[in-house]
């Protein structure tokens, strides 16, 4: 695996040993009931076991991204985030704070008033053109994310004539202009189930670390008990932690460095399952040299 690190306000995480991003929505109609926290103490709560879990990242979201999600205003999504997180901060001071927006203005409200660490844009800019020049500013680590449409239209019918050559392109266009802007560091996220189709994917899934060695960048991937999973396998979402598990293990196997789950523990343990097989292979490799 390529050694990547994030620069975290002057405090470098190594991406040498995969990290745990534990999903916190303060969101009324997030697509897995069990993962909207509504009350201080459930935030709380919540907070307080993913890092207990096993993550290294807590990421915040006042903003529903599941299809056909309702359109909110920054005020409201900004509302939403504060009260998260200050509790956060006062319960988990040691986590590193991600907060999942399009809005370059509650991004930045956000990183300053907060010491948010990380930005995480479903939209890759499309959704509003000042996110790129306002991370680059902040100097914060920006995950890119690929996403065809938007929450509202993106599963209305998703079609790509290549859709590894398409999603490609959309990530060198994006890298290049972040560069040119002076972004610090970018994370590339393929965006299982913002605008494909089961098949689509499964396919990004199958070329995973093609990623990894087209853009030389660290690499989340966010499939949590989305329909990818639930939909495959015929069940809920509250019924996809196995297919999840699943789909952890082989995006860790090639190359992942972030995932971003509801489920902390399973996946740390997941983690730790396949790095003792690299630890393995890596002996093995070291013995017959």
């Amino acid at each position: 695996m390529n050694h990547y690190t994030l620069n975290i306000h002057g405090t470098l995480l190594d991406l040498s040993t995969p990290q745990v991003m534990g999903i916190l929505n303060v969101t009324p109609d997030s697509f897995y009931a069990q993962s909207r926290m509504q009350t201080d103490d459930a935030i709380r709560q919540r907070c307080r076991r993913i890092v207990d879990e096993g993550a290294s990242i807590i990421d915040v979201g006042g903003y529903s991204s599941r299809p056909d999600a309702e359109h909110i205003s920054a005020e409201e999504e900004m509302e939403r985030l504060r009260r998260a997180l200050r509790i956060v901060r006062e319960e988990c001071p040691e986590a590193i704070v991600s907060v999942d927006t399009f809005r370059a203005d509650v991004a930045e409200q956000c990183v300053g008033d907060y010491g948010v660490g990380i930005i995480n844009d479903i939209s890759g800019g499309m959704m509003d053109e000042r996110m790129f020049a306002t991370v680059a500013r902040l100097r914060v680590p920006y995950v890119l994310m690929h996403m065809q449409g938007t929450p509202q239209t993106m599963q209305h019918n998703p079609r790509y004539d290549c859709l590894v050559e398409e999603v490609f392109t959309y990530f060198a266009e994006r890298i290049d202009r972040l560069h040119d802007m002076g972004a610090n560091d970018i994370i590339l996220d393929p965006g299982f189930g913002f605008g494909k189709t089961l098949e689509h994917n499964y396919e990004l899934m199958a070329c995973l670390e093609e990623f990894i060695r087209t853009f030389d960048l660290p690499l989340l991937v966010g499939v949590s008990r989305k329909s990818m999973v639930y939909r495959l396998l015929g069940c809920t979402p509250d019924e996809a932690l196995s297919g999840t598990t699943a789909l952890h293990a082989a995006a860790l196997m090639k190359g992942a460095h972030i995932l971003r789950v509801h489920d902390v523990k399973a996946a740390a343990d997941t983690m730790r399952v396949v790095q003792a097989i690299r630890d393995a292979a890596a002996s093995n490799n070291k013995s017959v040299l």
